[in-house]
């Protein structure tokens, strides 16, 4: 028995919901070990003032949370971590640039590479194939051809470092690689660390998988290694997954030395890494990988969606050393197995060459865009790389970020505000939102749209009426 004694004069919502919550921290800073016997319903309704039937529902709570466990008559204990499984969201909402919205509105909500002359390159490949290989693209594929992991390993290439092709797996892009690693690491009730802002589909995804996202504090550079090394000693993540070159949202790079930090804290801890270079495929510059670092550590995954062509749905992940296998395996069951036509394209491309070349002409038309935002957004608080497809926007007093969503969708434009990249709840506001501008064919309107944003903004939101 525990003499562990909740204070339900803080926190938020219902008596229940915040007995839940106060249980679920306790358990997480390792005051209620595995194993423990919490108090019966009847002494701590007791003990705290509260009715028995509170306790009964903030019991229930945590255990549709995958905390607690018991039997009528022995019980209520705290669930061993390996075998706590976290609750399915109740709703499965509209992921990043898939909601509804305004006929014929701007989108700077998305961030596709832009039109560079893949569709004719891809059509002349798609035919050769064809030809070639009449048999293949009309088959399931029996295994990865050597040529495929070749030039997986090509297009991962960064400074000095190449994953060895033995150690690729082709994918159905990066986001299907990062659920592969999760799903084929970590059991239901692992944690996976996030920072306050980053590609958050992939947090609610994994909550689909019952893993549960928890949250490292971050500067411009990333997960601060202090808070990371604390994370990993009182809730053990199995997985940190970073953006660590062109971090989405927020442009962050994070340097070398916090990398070798973080390496050294994931080794230290065991804890995997998933190293999204989804974005930093644009930039040769900078440190080099983690994955470089800390092979037996890092899963770097890659795509050719903001480079190439993101309906070729074609990516790259560089396991550890013997794990390429297992992850081949885990994302053939997951995802059905890959296409012989679409993955022998992507090599192709990149074995021709020929994504390489329209990855600069996609780096040109960001140049040119990233130019006319500098101009137009000249004097406020914005983070631009000349070669990333979208810019965040620290905005101005008196803008909250939702409000100024709702002004821009009035003017016809998507953008996404700051709470479409949290991981988990969090009463922190960052006041930021980021504009994308790459699917928007003419470069005319993409400047007639940031212009106006740039109205909204120095109107303030006394000039915008939400007609509530």
């Amino acid at each position: 028995m525990t003499s562990w004694f909740p204070d339900l004069s803080t926190g938020q919502g219902p008596l229940y919901v915040r007995l839940a919550d106060q249980l679920e921290r306790a358990i997480d800073a390792g005051q209620l070990p595995a194993g423990t016997r919490l108090p019966p319903q009847r002494n701590l309704a007791f003990d705290i003032g509260v009715t028995i039937g509170t306790v009964s529902r903030a019991y229930s709570l945590a255990r549709e949370r995958g905390l607690v466990s018991g039997e009528v008559g022995r019980g209520t204990y705290v669930q061993a971590a390996h075998a706590r499984q976290a609750p399915l969201p109740a709703t499965i909402t509209y992921a990043t640039g898939d909601r509804p919205g305004p006929e014929g509105a701007l989108r700077f909500d998305t961030t596709a590479a832009p039109e560079n002359g893949a569709a004719a390159v891809m059509a002349r490949l798609t035919g050769e194939i064809c030809r070639e290989y009449p048999d293949a693209v009309s088959n399931y594929i029996r295994d990865v051809p050597q040529r495929w992991a070749e030039a997986g390993a090509r297009w991962l290439k960064r400074n000095d470092w190449e994953p060895s092709p033995e150690d690729v797996v082709p994918t159905f892009g990066a986001h299907a690689a990062i659920m592969t690693v999760v799903a084929a690491v970590t059991s239901p009730g692992d944690r996976i660390a996030f920072e306050p802002l980053t590609y958050a589909s992939i947090a609610r995804s994994i909550a689909l998988l019952g893993r549960r996202p928890v949250q490292v504090a971050a500067d411009r550079e990333g997960p601060i290694a202090e808070d990371f090394e604390r994370l990993c000693a009182q809730q053990h993540p199995k997985i940190l997954f970073v953006m660590p070159a062109l971090q989405n949202p927020t442009l962050a790079v994070m340097g070398e030395t916090r990398r070798r930090e973080i390496a050294d804290i994931a080794y230290r801890h065991q804890t995997y890494i998933i190293e999204d270079g989804v974005y930093g495929v644009l930039s040769r510059k900078g440190p080099p990988p983690i994955g470089s670092i800390a092979p037996e550590r890092v899963f770097y995954v890659s795509s050719l969606s903001k480079a190439v062509a993101a309906g070729l749905r074609g990516g790259f992940v560089a396991c550890p050393p013997h794990f390429a296998n297992r992850i081949n395996i885990a994302h053939k069951m997951l995802t059905g197995g890959k296409p012989f036509l679409m993955a022998e394209l992507v090599a192709r491309l990149i074995a021709s060459g020929a994504a390489f070349e329209l990855m600069a002409k996609t780096q040109a038309e960001i140049a040119r865009r990233v130019g006319l935002a500098r101009e137009i957004f000249s004097g406020l608080d914005v983070y631009l790389d000349d070669v990333s497809p979208f810019l965040w926007l620290n905005l101005p007093e008196p803008w909250l970020s939702g409000t100024f969503k709702n002004a821009a969708l009035g003017e016809n434009i998507r953008i996404d505000e700051e709470d479409e990249y949290k991981p988990v709840r969090s009463d922190t506001s960052f006041h930021g939102v980021r504009v994308g501008f790459t699917t928007v064919p003419d470069i005319d309107r993409t400047a007639e749209g940031f212009r106006t944003l740039r109205r909204l903004l120095d109107q303030g939101p006394a000039a915008y009426d939400s007609y509530n």
